[in-house]
């Protein structure tokens, strides 16, 4: 049954179904034991329709004006005869695990454009700024035809630069600023850019924009380019007005061509598909220790007494991997045993 609904949903993805699309992404982001085996053979069935796509991350702090920006930047790439989805990952409540959602309705033009998909996701308790299936999700897209996926993360800071690890640009946006805000954007979120964008370039911000923009200018060309031959742009846009974007598909144009030229192109998409595999690795890992018996046995034990200030966290996780690993390592031999049939062999 979830093998002929991965298969019809197949099927109408690569014709272009938006609903099916948009119920692939829902049964990829499930945590569902079936629904994660039906949406692994989807992601299976399309993988060799997809990659063609160019892959743009979008960063920025709250009130720079990124989804105002994607929606005219998408608007103007429509009207440029592309096809666009934008995965907007929104911040999460820690306590229930909901999310604002708000970015589908800030982008009501573009969202009700035919050759436009826009989905928001919830963050959870990823890091990145991504959500945890998003990199599934980017796949989903590119089958469907899309030829530019945008994904949108949560905000700027030091934990939200996964995006970078699955998109082929990174772009920046940033608010006009000066001095003191100036070092609030940290090193390592910029030395990731391949693209800085201020944004709200207009009526009275626009001088101030202009200034910011060469600082930031000034501040790149002490920072090593990630891409060989390739100047980091700093350019001042409008969301508002639409002033500078036509120059934005420009540098993504320009970007994409460098790294095909170069190789660079097949070797950054193959670090991404690493970077996946390694998280894959890391959230299996994570979700087995936390329901292996012999963690649950001594865990709230563990957990109080590194809470009350009676051990060392260190040690305590020490403690508790040895735990896991010997665990492990009973169930492999078990498994051997049962194997070969052998009482004792391993």
């Amino acid at each position: 049954m979830a093998t002929q609904r991965a298969d019809d949903l197949a099927e109408l993805i690569l014709a272009g179904d938006r609903r099916a699309l948009a119920r692939a992404v829902t049964l990829v982001e499930s945590t569902r034991a079936d629904h994660r085996d039906a949406a692994e053979r989807l992601v299976e069935a399309l993988l060799p329709h997809t990659g063609a796509a160019t892959r743009l991350g979008i960063s920025g702090p709250p009130g720079a004006g990124k989804s105002t920006f994607i929606e005219r930047f998408g608007l103007d790439g429509l009207a440029r005869g592309h096809k666009i989805a934008v995965l907007a990952v929104d911040p999460a409540s820690k306590r229930g695990g909901g999310a604002i959602l708000g970015d589908k309705t800030r982008m009501t033009e573009l969202s009700r454009a035919p050759g436009a998909f826009i989905r928001p996701s919830p963050g959870g308790e990823g890091m990145g700024g991504v959500a945890r299936r998003t990199r599934e999700t980017i796949l989903l897209c590119e089958a469907a035809g899309f030829d530019t996926v945008i994904v949108e993360t949560v905000g700027a800071g030091q934990s939200e630069t996964t995006v970078a690890e699955m998109t082929d640009m990174f772009l920046l946006i940033l608010p006009p600023a000066a001095g003191d805000e100036l070092q609030g954007v940290k090193r390592g979120i910029i030395e990731l850019a391949d693209l800085v964008l201020i944004n709200k370039a207009d009526g009275e911000l626009l001088d101030r924009a202009n200034r910011s923009a060469a600082d930031y200018a000034n501040a790149l060309r002490l920072i090593r380019p990630r891409v060989a031959g390739w100047e980091v742009p700093v350019r001042t846009v409008s969301a508002l007005t639409g002033g500078g974007i036509d120059a934005v598909w420009e540098d993504v144009a320009k970007f994409r061509g460098l790294l095909e030229a170069g190789g660079a192109w097949h070797r950054r998409r193959a670090e991404q598909a690493r970077a996946a595999l390694l998280t894959e690795i890391g959230d299996g890992l994570l979700a087995q220790f936390r329901t292996a018996p012999q963690i649950a046995a001594r865990f709230p034990e563990i957990e109080r007494a590194v809470m009350a200030g009676q051990r060392n966290p260190a040690d305590a996780a020490r403690e508790l991997l040895r735990r896991f690993i010997g665990g492990c390592g009973d169930q492999v031999e078990l498994a051997a045993r049962d194997a070969s049939g052998i009482p004792g062999a391993a």
